[in-house]
């Protein structure tokens, strides 16, 4: 496990930087384009690093987390590259994927209940929004809607959020907080109507 610590965590780094470098440049310029790709590679080494240690540990939490973050960066960029608005197969997949997982973090949230643990309020916020996001997803992809200015909404909130996960992984690492589970969904809480903000602006 400690060997996979380096490759996630320069995973990590380079993700924000590659997002931030996303953010402000032009976007559909090159610049933005190659930071993007960059940001979804580091993403996939995040996801693959991270499903391997939560396994090697046993550890639901760490992969249910892993899951719903990586499908954030998966689903932006398959609505970046997607302009016909015609789902895939994979497209599919990864919505249902994303559901189940949702499911499964609100049972295990429940479980606890009603005595939470630390683990069992981002279970329940991150699964909440995991059960909605595929909703939607799903929703847009029967209809497909995803075109024009609801595409560029999709894509530019669903990177958001995968930017804000990785960013909640580098908190609660290095900042401790009490309760503990705050540091996992302050960030959420505090982005979340800028995102939804944003992409009603883009769509307008």
């Amino acid at each position: 496990m400690d060997g996979l610590l380096v490759p996630h965590i320069a995973a990590g780094s380079l993700a924000l930087v590659s997002a931030l470098t996303a953010l402000t440049t032009h976007k559909g310029g090159k610049l933005h384009r190659y930071a993007g790709q960059l940001y979804f590679a580091s993403m996939v080494i995040i996801f693959i690093t991270a499903v391997i240690m939560s396994l090697q540990t046993s550890n639901i939490f760490l992969l249910l987390v892993a899951l719903f973050s990586f499908y954030l960066a998966f689903s932006g960029w398959r609505f970046a590259r997607n302009r016909s608005g015609n789902p895939h197969w994979i497209d599919w997949l990864a919505v249902s994927v994303l559901a189940f997982s949702g499911m499964l973090m609100w049972f295990l949230a429940l479980q606890s209940y009603p005595k939470f643990s630390s683990a069992s309020v981002p279970l329940g916020v991150f699964g909440l929004i995991a059960i909605v996001l595929s909703f939607f997803d799903a929703r847009s992809h029967r209809d497909r809607a995803a075109r024009g200015k609801v595409r560029i909404a999709k894509h530019l909130a669903n990177m958001l959020g995968g930017t804000i996960a990785v960013s909640t992984a580098v908190l609660v690492v290095n900042i401790s907080f009490t309760p503990a589970w705050l540091g996992w969904i302050l960030p959420t809480i505090l982005t979340l109507p800028v995102i939804i903000w944003w992409g009603k602006k883009v769509k307008a």
